[in-house]
């Protein structure tokens, strides 16, 4: 993870900035009880994390624009060319969301490369601009993206689709890549990441499929997401299985100040022995959160208030990045 460390992330105000802290801290206090927990901080940021964080956060010191972890940090393989299974820390090109102009992301872009080198694995560079919240996997193989993210001609200008399906291949060894067509509709919108998956869809298991589906037809996801449902449902995976496909409803709040909300349960973090999920204070919470445990069946579902981190562009999925151990 990474402890947000000023800009909009933190917002205008004290009151911002610690309602800020405050989420950012409760998604690793709450992981810390299932697994190791490393938080990256900037160096002028380090008495205040620890004021906010349990005692048993790991801290490492870096420079930060940002603390989107999923999307700045590597995306975690493991590595077997006939030896020693090895892990490895695939860094991929980032360039704040396909340049966006209120983004910024010198320090940022290092911070793949950074991670790799404190987990102390394989460093694996990849010339595609890519985000982790980019992809959805099932660790067999199939890899769920988005047209509108790695196809961006301000992420990836001139890429064609076969070009991006060998580098996934070649990086995180993807043999099926299904593109979805676009994400949903507040992610579009100008301080949006043009269509991250997982906000959208997660696979649980091999050859299952969450999907968030809004059931309110006065938000524009109704049809975006009925459309994504329908695509998904005639689509197979790398193995050649039709998905079993799990609806998740979205909250029934749809606005904020901001206008249509992207709240969803899908953006969630799965540990050992348990699942850290998004909750809105909302009366879909409940039925929501027993879905992804029965999703995720022996896995404890602890549930962080959510709404201070859509609020600034994402979600617990957003803000972390797992990193698997060799057995």
């Amino acid at each position: 993870m990474a402890f947000p460390p000023g800009g909009y992330a933190l917002g205008d105000t004290e009151e911002e900035a610690h309602a800020a802290r405050s989420c950012w801290a409760a998604v690793a206090n709450a992981a810390v009880e299932f697994e190791p927990v490393t938080m990256i901080v900037a160096p002028d940021d380090v008495e205040i994390a620890a004021r906010y964080l349990s005692p048993e956060v790991q801290v490492k010191v870096a420079p930060l624009d940002d603390a989107w972890m999923r999307d700045i940090g590597p995306t975690f393989v493991m590595k077997d060319d006939g030896g020693e299974p090895r892990l490895g820390a695939v860094n991929w090109v980032f360039n704040g969301w396909g340049a966006q102009d209120w983004a910024t992301w010198g320090k940022d872009s290092l911070i793949g490369a950074a991670v790799g080198g404190f987990a102390g694995v394989d460093v694996i560079d990849s010339p595609l601009v890519n985000e982790g919240g980019g992809i959805q996997v099932d660790g067999e193989g199939t890899v769920l993206v988005t047209e509108t993210v790695q196809l961006d001609p301000f992420r990836n200008p001139g890429m064609s689709k076969a070009e991006v399906e060998a580098e996934l291949a070649r990086t995180i060894g993807a043999t099926k890549v299904i593109w979805l067509p676009r994400g949903l509709a507040r992610d579009a919108e100008r301080f949006g990441t043009r269509g991250h998956v997982d906000i959208v869809a997660a696979i649980p298991s091999p050859g299952t499929l969450l999907v968030h589906r809004q059931n309110n037809p006065a938000h524009p996801d109704f049809e975006i997401t009925k459309t994504i449902i329908d695509f998904l449902a005639g689509a197979t995976d790398a193995a050649g299985r039709n998905w079993t496909i799990i609806e998740v409803p979205a909250p029934e709040a749809i606005s904020d100040d901001e206008g249509f909300v992207d709240y969803s349960y899908i953006n969630h973090l799965v540990v050992n022995g348990g699942v850290i999920a998004c909750s809105f204070d909302d009366p879909m919470d409940d039925k929501a959160l027993q879905i992804l445990a029965d999703a995720y069946p022996g896995r404890r579902v602890v549930s962080v208030d959510a709404r201070e981190l859509f609020a600034r562009g994402g979600g617990i999925h957003c803000i972390t990045q797992q990193q698997p151990r060799l057995l």
